[in-house]
């Protein structure tokens, strides 16, 4: 059996992809995903789309919206 240090080491030397796999894999033993929250967010995506879609909300690029945040927290 491997000890901590060694899966640790041969995890770090997968790629990219198979790395994000791994730790996607170990968060949900942590936090297992519930069929109920996915439905609500399901259904929150959907809802924001089709505000989105309808012109209801505006769209605010990404670029606007981290430099806000990072304005906030630099106080």
């Amino acid at each position: 059996m491997h000890g901590m240090k060694e899966i640790i080491q041969e995890a770090e030397s997968l790629p990219v992809e198979e790395r994000a796999i791994v730790i996607d894999t170990l968060l949900k033993t942590l936090n297992p995903p519930s069929a109920a929250i996915d439905a609500e967010w399901t259904k929150v995506a959907k809802r924001r789309l089709a505000e989105l879609r309808g012109r209801s909300e505006k769209a605010i690029p990404g670029d606007a919206v981290f430099s806000k945040i990072r304005a906030r927290f630099e106080k």
